[in-house]
């Protein structure tokens, strides 16, 4: 369980800050971060992080398929560790 609260912190701060570089680039013109990297960091651990850096940079905001696939991400997670503790405790 420690293992997995950790993996998602990291996940979610890298994600926060890959959001904010992404924001600070697309403001200055220079190269992005591809879209697959930034959904796929949301959705393989660091939705949290992706939602919270979304609100706070306001980044992605008006784009329905960001909010689509780090919810959707959210709810894995929040569902892997309800399973992770029920098996802990309660098995």
């Amino acid at each position: 369980m420690l293992y997995l609260g950790i993996y998602l912190l990291v996940m979610s701060a890298a994600a926060f800050i890959l959001y904010g570089a992404d924001k600070k680039k697309a403001k200055s013109g220079k190269w992005r971060i591809k879209e697959s990297t930034l959904l796929g960091i949301g959705f393989f651990g660091g939705a949290a992080g992706a939602l919270l850096a979304m609100q706070t940079f306001r980044h992605k905001t008006k784009h329905w398929y960001f909010w689509a696939v780090n919810i959707a991400g959210l709810i894995l997670h929040l569902a892997a560790a309800g399973i992770s503790v029920y098996y802990l405790y309660f098995k």
